[in-house]
């Protein structure tokens, strides 16, 4: 089991490495030219003689892309701010950093995102405003919309984050009750060239939902938000003032975020610089050091938490009785981010959920074992990232009915620490979803 333990951990090492926000920028922005005065991004040149340059940025894993930026373009930087989750900030030198909460956001995000729009509004023709963008920056920059609180987003989001809403279900409700997502950073920068660099964790990388899209056109509509809400019957739950805010919007005397075609975007360009694809591919090549034969199953695995745990462990499973006595094993792998549906009052998170979920179907199965982590290191409201499944694990947590009654309970964190299954990283400073890492062994 100790040596099955090392190398998910070497696998998922190798992942987060290749999906690390400053190398990330770095593999798109460089400089060259004449005293280096040319910012090359993805093959498009920006002469910054003469012209000033402004940083913003939000989310878990923005602090190391300011950090590279800093070393690139040192005292070409003449402004800067970002916002990061407490406790994942770095030192930095020419660009101001503050700390807010996720995934509920709180009033230092709202000092934080009116900061960054006052620095956007007073950005002229002349200017570049380079954009940071990482998971989580949704919740780190509430900008609440005329007539609407913070307590009000509060609310709003938690009752969609505890109902089960996948990411693009919360980010188009986020982006129509704010002022700064939904391509609204981008209109409020005014005639500046705007590059924004993005760390997708968001299922197929749309840039209009990563980071609620602050500098992206908005597919959705008042109307999306409208049917997302009734889908999960939350508009009577609504405070008044989101309700009233909604209807405003949807009779048009609300203006829309701005769309795809709005010739604002035309000065805007926005690279996709590190995706869950990319560690999927990593954590492949790792496999395959490690001995094992890779097969990257899907990266845009969604769904109940619980119920795609039992998914890829019975997969797992039909795979194990096909191997012969002779050849290597295999590494299933898959990225995405699952939802977890709260029926319980125990603590966890949608990847501790699944390694609880796992283990019960692994029991007794020798022949599998599995890591499920969130890349970010945070899973939850916890102190963990995720967790391990081996089929001694149930056994560990004191049985199959307790296991089974702390899943009923949502209680993975406290499955998994009576197991010593819990996989705790502390900030991994990136964020590009989740993983699920099988090893599937001869019988």
């Amino acid at each position: 089991m100790e040596r099955q333990r090392t190398i998910l951990r070497r696998i998922l090492g190798a992942a987060l490495e290749a999906v690390a926000p400053d190398g990330a920028l770095l593999r798109h922005l460089r400089l060259d030219g004449p005293g280096r005065a040319g910012l090359v991004a993805d093959g498009r040149r920006r002469n910054l003689a003469g012209r000033r340059v402004r940083v913003l940025g939000a989310g878990k894993g923005v602090a190391p892309m300011a950090l590279a930026l800093e070393d690139m373009l040192g005292q070409r930087i003449d402004e800067g701010f970002i916002v990061v989750k407490y406790d994942h900030g770095l030192p930095l030198k020419r660009i101001q950093q503050a700390e807010a909460g996720h995934p509920v956001p709180d009033t230092s995000g709202v000092r934080a995102t009116e900061h960054m729009l006052d620095m956007a509004r007073t950005c002229t023709e002349q200017d570049l405003l380079i954009c940071l963008l990482t998971g989580g920056a949704s919740a780190l920059t509430p900008a609440p919309a005329p007539g609407l609180s913070l307590a009000d987003l509060q609310r709003t989001t938690q009752l969609l984050l505890d109902c089960g809403a996948a990411i693009h279900e919360l980010n188009a409700v986020r982006k129509h009750l704010s002022a700064f997502s939904g391509g609204q950073l981008a209109r409020a920068a005014g005639g500046a060239s705007v590059l924004s660099v993005i760390v997708s964790d968001v299922v197929g990388d749309p840039l209009d939902v990563i980071a609620s899209g602050p500098t992206a056109p908005d597919a959705s509509s008042f109307a999306d938000c409208r049917e997302i809400l009734r889908r999960f019957g939350l508009e009577d739950k609504l405070p008044v003032a989101v309700r009233e805010y909604l209807r405003a919007g949807l009779a048009g005397r609300v203006p829309e975020t701005p769309k795809p075609g709005d010739p604002l975007f035309c000065r805007v360009q926005n690279i996709l610089a590190a995706t869950n694809r990319q560690a999927l591919d990593a954590a492949a090549g790792a496999a395959q050091a490690c001995g094992y034969i890779p097969c990257v199953l899907t990266d845009r695995m969604t769904g109940e938490a619980r119920q795609k745990a039992v998914e890829l462990t019975g997969e797992a499973l039909r795979r194990a009785a096909s191997l012969g006595p002779d050849g290597k094993g295999l590494c299933l792998l898959a990225g995405g981010e699952t939802t977890v549906t709260i029926r319980g009052r125990g603590r966890g998170g949608r990847n501790q959920e699944m390694a609880l979920a796992a283990a019960l179907e692994l029991e007794d199965q020798p022949c599998v074992c599995a890591l499920f982590a969130g890349t970010d290191g945070t899973d939850g409201p916890t102190d963990a990232a995720g967790g391990f499944a081996f089929s001694d694990s149930v056994a560990r947590m004191g049985g199959r009915e307790a296991a089974r009654a702390l899943l009923a309970e949502n209680d993975s964190n406290v499955a998994l620490t009576l197991s010593g299954d819990l996989l705790v990283t502390g900030p991994t400073r990136t964020n590009v979803m989740d993983l699920a890492v099988l090893l599937v062994e001869r019988p």
